[in-house]
């Protein structure tokens, strides 16, 4: 059986449900998305532990690894990508026997995750995921984060063209979902990498609906 990964002083959870995420989200991502949903799980790790945060580990881990489910083939739907990686993870792990209640912090944490002003308000749990997969994607509360531990971490699960990698993967979604990029950072990434894009702007949205003034 492979034995959970040690970075400083952080051992990844071990459990049936985390190993079945990790041989998942190894299967259905690319290398570049799939060291990313791990680095998100390592920073929320170190940023939880540095906060003081009483958090249940296993399911921020487990959130972690599955929050960009929305983004793969597999499991993208007709939702903004957040819930639909929300809803794939639920099913998971509810058909393999995790607890609802779990399974339901879960689903908040990743179908919050991007919601910047709104996640970090609400449980350990729902926080870490965006502040960890914050920290991978733009950088920030990186100087909260000891720069050895940070060279570990990309020492196991290298960068190696993620910046591209996730664009591309946003852009896919924004290229088959239009509606889902409205008033999101969805339509940023598609008006730089989808030829002809466009969705509605919210100021049209808001003229033309069916009231005088």
């Amino acid at each position: 059986m492979e034995e959970p990964v040690t970075i400083g002083a952080f051992t990844a959870p071990d459990s049936a449900h985390t190993r079945h995420a990790r041989a998942l989200v190894e299967r259905l991502h690319s290398k570049a998305m799939m060291a990313h949903v791990h680095r998100t799980w390592w920073f929320a790790e170190f940023l939880g532990h540095k906060r003081g945060l009483k958090y249940d580990r296993e399911v921020v881990y487990l959130a972690s690894l599955y929050h960009d489910l929305g983004l793969t083939e597999a499991h993208g739907a007709d939702q903004r990508f957040e819930v639909d990686g929300a809803d794939a993870a639920s099913r998971i792990l509810l058909a393999t026997g995790y607890p609802k209640a779990k399974a339901d912090l879960v689903w908040d944490g990743i179908a919050l995750h991007s919601s910047g002003g709104i996640a970090e308000r609400k449980q350990p749990e729902i926080a870490l995921i965006y502040l960890g997969a914050h920290v991978d994607v733009f950088g920030m509360f990186l100087e909260d984060i000891t720069p050895s531990f940070v060279d570990d971490v990309l020492q196991l699960y290298p960068r190696d063209g993620f910046k591209l990698a996730f664009q591309q993967a946003l852009a896919e979604v924004a290229r088959k979902k239009p509606h889902t990029a409205i008033g999101t950072g969805l339509a940023d990434v598609a008006r730089r990498h989808v030829h002809g894009f466009d969705c509605p702007n919210v100021c049209d949205l808001i003229d033309h609906a069916p009231f005088e003034s």
